[in-house]
């Protein structure tokens, strides 16, 4: 099968380290363990592939101009739409066309619907939201207009999380096309490994942005080093722009020799650092809307390590109320300190849940059985594969 893949946010380095990167390198992958033909369209193709994405055809999208304002970048992003029908038609014809959803994008899905190829939008955000939340919006109305034209075009929508198929609904997605497929893992990046060794270790996997709680997480931490593990350390790895606010937090604890930021760490190396925690968390906070699927919990329960989330969203699911992780009410230091004190206590427990963890997402929530489904889903009645 002839696969098109269309990244054209700006913020995506395809061949990069950031958590949306390893998403599109895994499904990547997926598409190659199928044996498809796939071809990658994105403005960000400039790093290294990875050796396993050598066989990868990829079609690069001009960058937007540099020091562009933010209106600039809007406009460059509108057009964007046009070259990447274009490079559709140049490139093609393809059996499949699987876009993940940009803000101000809608070119990929128009050009399937128009030339009735079976066509996937993979939707990991609200990005209008997001991007006024977080980094403010520009041409409100052409995000909003462009995000209709794209999830009715689209075959088919899938949504990494409930939050995110309602913010599909709500700018006019069928609801037939809609469908919540969670993120998953690549076992062959999470073999199998002992236990960490040394001072009981609490570990955070991911980018260091608002959406993170880690101010709760820093918090719980000082608590537990203050109570039942004085020893405790603390092993954060990922960069971001909250970096600078967490080694000052630390600092004024006086934890700053208690803990490891690690900065950004490619992808291969990642079952390394989480092979020295003892536990992994994944703090979230009430106050931001959650409508994730996050990739590090599920990381976390392959490399069999007890996951302790914030109960919010689709986390209590995930963890399937507790059987594969503990759960801990949001915003609240002293009971996320209270759950990590009692892992530091009970190994059994840690090696019980980590177990659990590591079998039920190998077993169902693998990066190839995403990639089949949304094919599948994908599928006219008539398709010959």
């Amino acid at each position: 099968m002839r696969i098109a893949h269309v990244c054209t946010d700006p913020g995506i380095p395809v061949f990069g380290t950031k958590g949306a990167s390893i998403h599109v390198q895994e499904i990547l992958r997926a598409f190659l363990r199928r044996g498809d033909d796939v071809t990658v369209i994105s403005p960000r193709l400039h790093d290294a592939p990875p050796d396993d994405l050598r066989g990868l055809t990829c079609c690069a999208l001009p960058l937007a101009p540099k020091d562009a304002d933010a209106m600039a970048r809007a406009d460059w992003a509108l057009d964007t739409n046009d070259r990447v029908e274009a490079l559709l038609a140049e490139t093609g014809p393809f059996d499949l066309i699987y876009e993940r959803h940009a803000l101000y994008a809608h070119g990929a899905m128009e050009a399937a619907a128009a030339r009735g190829i079976p066509s996937v939008l993979e939707l990991n955000a609200p990005l209008i939201e997001e991007q006024d939340r977080h980094r403010g919006l520009v041409r409100r109305d052409a995000a909003i207009d462009s995000a209709r034209r794209g999830f009715a075009a689209a075959g088919h929508v899938a949504a990494v999380s409930q939050g995110a198929a309602a913010y599909a609904l709500d700018h006019g997605a069928p609801p037939h096309r809609v469908a919540v497929v969670p993120n998953g893992v690549n076992p062959a990046r999470f073999p199998r490994t002992d236990r960490a060794t040394g001072p009981f270790t609490v570990g955070f996997l991911g980018t260091l942005k608002p959406w993170h709680d880690t101010p709760t997480l820093i918090e719980a931490f000082a608590l537990l080093r203050a109570g039942c593990a004085p020893d405790a350390r603390l092993l954060v790895v990922g960069d971001g722009p909250d970096r600078g606010r967490i080694e000052a937090r630390l600092d004024a604890l006086g934890l700053a020799d208690a803990a490891h930021l690690t900065g950004a760490v490619p992808a291969s190396d990642v079952a390394g650092w989480l092979g020295r925690m003892h536990v992994a968390v994944a703090p979230y906070s009430a106050a931001q809307p959650f409508y994730f699927s996050p990739l590090k919990i599920y990381e976390y329960m392959a490399a069999g390590l007890p996951v302790l989330a914030s109960r919010v969203g689709d986390l209590p699911q995930v963890l399937d109320g507790g059987r594969l992780g503990l759960l801990v009410e949001p915003d609240d230091p002293a009971a996320l300190a209270h759950e990590l004190a009692r892992l530091a206590r009970d190994a059994t427990l840690c090696a019980a849940l980590g177990r659990n963890a590591r079998a039920h997402v190998l077993e169902h929530r693998t990066w190839d059985a995403v990639a089949d489904r949304v094919i599948a889903a994908a599928q006219p009645a008539t398709w010959v594969a």
